[in-house]
């Protein structure tokens, strides 16, 4: 029986994930406090793992209750605290010095800062799935590779690529439900450099694409709708969530159903 297996929420665009047991949808579809904060530049563009490796040295810890994020760089002793209100200007200054140019974070408590603005929900991939493909790449855990794919839930109790039946042709949405949350799947997520990358270092694999996207090829489910695969460099399966589903509650534990596939109006 599938099931919601794990919750995770990147409250700062690019940085550490926070495992959750709970978690409430908004009325964008996007889940509270997942991409709510993002660093930007001076032109106004993300500071992310796509255009800075530095990101991949920073670990991150938040603290809700408190509104602070601590911040230590990748094999230092020094840890910093900062609020994100009150010390915002501080917090703001030690970053721009970690990337040796000027930054600012910004806050969208309302939509966060997805990827895809279209498919604003939860990205979706599968426990059995990130196990099999951490096979591919030998020195790569299960963990790690949850690391770098930055899904934000994870099914438990199917095999791999399951997550692949939540998307169907262009012009239509697969509707499932997990516990009393409905949503709709969109499309297969095209991957970008940053699971080519260590987590923890920024250092690059040799090949990772090319081995991700062969392998992909190779086991893609023969069930599958080959056509949304114009290339085989994607994973994990994009989503958005009607605004009836505002302030909803997904738990860990949830059983997950398939409802229909609908054609997008």
């Amino acid at each position: 029986m599938p099931y919601l297996a794990g919750i995770f929420i990147y409250p700062i665009k690019s940085l550490d994930a926070v495992s959750v047991t709970q978690v409430t949808v908004l009325a964008s579809g996007a889940l509270e406090q997942d991409r709510e904060f993002a660093i930007i530049d001076a032109k106004g563009r993300f500071v992310n793992g796509k255009n800075n490796a530095k990101v991949h040295l920073l670990r991150s810890t938040w603290d809700a209750a408190a509104n602070t994020v601590s911040l230590q760089i990748q094999g230092q002793v020094e840890k910093r605290t900062f609020h994100l209100e009150q010390e915002s200007r501080e917090l703001q200054a030690w970053l721009s010095d970690f990337f040796g140019l000027t930054v600012q974070i910004t806050r969208n408590s309302l939509t966060g800062f997805p990827d895809d603005p279209i498919a604003s929900g939860p990205t979706i991939i599968s426990t059995a799935t990130l196990e099999t493909v951490a096979s591919w790449f030998p020195g790569i855990s299960v963990d790690e590779m949850r690391l770098r794919l930055r899904a934000n839930l994870e099914i438990g109790g199917v095999p791999p690529f399951w997550e692949d039946r939540l998307f169907a042709n262009p012009e239509e949405v697969v509707r499932f439900q997990i516990g009393e949350v409905l949503l709709e799947g969109i499309n297969p997520c095209q991957r970008c450099i940053v699971p080519t990358r260590s987590s923890r270092t920024g250092e690059s694999y040799p090949n990772f694409q090319k081995v991700f996207s062969q392998k992909r090829r190779e086991t893609l489910p023969s069930w599958v709708n080959s056509s949304r695969f114009n290339h085989f460099y994607r994973l994990s399966v994009n989503t958005k969530v009607p605004s009836s589903e505002a302030g909803k509650i997904l738990h860990i534990g949830d059983e997950i159903k398939c409802l229909s596939t609908e054609h997008i109006s």
